[in-house]
């Protein structure tokens, strides 16, 4: 995790009814380091059988393949990791579980990333950042508190939250290396570009 630098998390709500397949190949062309699968409405059929394939598409690109909240998919699967939020199984189960695998936790104040750093957490997904579509009524956390964060834990600290090819500049004079995207991946037109200037600009 300390070599990443772009998650990209393929949404399924934001994706609707798009080709969620063809999105994750343009994502991984475009330099993703991570593809994190987030899916909070199907069924547990339907989730295994997109994220199976999913899983066989990084392999081939050789890269990182989360599956957010579901512990017990993310085992299943023989995802390389999971992404847990506040209110989903505790770390420390979750580590019984997926033993060395990789475990991120959703982290919105210092007190959430001490904890989840005391506990094993690999790395800390911290936000919102930026006021954000996709966590609706959610205010950002501010600056102040991310750079405090980083001050204090020693794992990868992953901004995300409304950020996009024109914010990551601001996101990098506080101190922001690494992010997590959602929009500004998945919703633009030429995917595999839009992927590839994000890296680009975050790694200027």
């Amino acid at each position: 995790m300390k070599n990443c630098s772009l998650c990209v998390i393929l949404d399924r709500d934001a994706l609707k009814n798009r080709n969620i397949l063809k999105i994750a190949h343009g994502v991984l062309r475009g330099g993703a380091d991570i593809v994190q699968y987030r899916n909070k409405t199907s069924c547990d059929r339907d989730f295994v059988k997109e994220a199976s394939t999913l899983r066989k598409i990084t392999k081939k690109y050789g890269r990182i393949f989360i599956v957010n909240d579901r512990v017990d998919l993310a085992y299943v699967l023989d995802a390389d990791g999971v992404h847990i939020g506040q209110k989903d199984m505790p770390i420390q189960y979750a580590r019984m579980i997926l033993k060395n695998k990789i475990i991120g936790v959703s982290a919105h104040s210092i007190k959430d990333a001490l904890h989840a750093e005391k506990y094993g957490a690999d790395y800390i997904g911290i936000g919102p950042v930026f006021k954000t579509a996709n966590k609706k009524g959610v205010r950002p956390i501010g600056f102040a508190v991310i750079r405090k964060v980083a001050a204090k834990v020693g794992i990868p600290i992953f901004a995300i939250g409304g950020i996009n090819i024109k914010n990551i500049p601001v996101a990098k004079m506080s101190g922001i290396s690494k992010i997590a995207v959602i929009s500004a991946a998945i919703k633009s037109r030429n995917i595999c570009n839009a992927v590839a200037r994000l890296k680009q600009e975050l790694e200027r």
